[in-house]
């Protein structure tokens, strides 16, 4: 198999799995969901998915497993006191390069 029928043959199978995730919800229910654990459930999933996928990568985004903490212990309290994007962003940047400047002196 050649590399260019490989490639097209990969790109319909992957688009035809993509359309079926997201059209297979829309076949399956008709009517208005009214079961308050499912909306519920739908309303978290961003969250949890948005969560799963960050948390692991700002671990890894450091030198140090220290900084990262510093970094993400900084967004959560300025999260949780309601601070805007970018100031969560930048303190928490800015928390991360100062731990990292700290720990490059000792």
């Amino acid at each position: 198999m050649t590399e260019t029928v490989y490639l097209c043959v990969s790109i319909i199978i992957m688009a035809m799995v993509t359309y079926l995730i997201r059209m297979l919800p829309l076949a399956a229910v008709r009517g208005k969901i009214k079961s308050r654990f499912v909306l519920d459930f739908l309303y978290y999933i961003p969250y949890a998915v948005l969560s799963a996928m960050t948390i692991p990568a700002i671990f890894y985004s450091s030198s140090s497993f220290i900084s990262a903490a510093v970094g993400l212990l900084t967004a959560l309290v300025l999260a949780f006191f309601e601070r805007g994007l970018m100031t969560v962003a930048i303190a928490s940047c800015a928390g991360v390069f100062v731990t990292e400047f700290i720990m490059s002196i000792m």
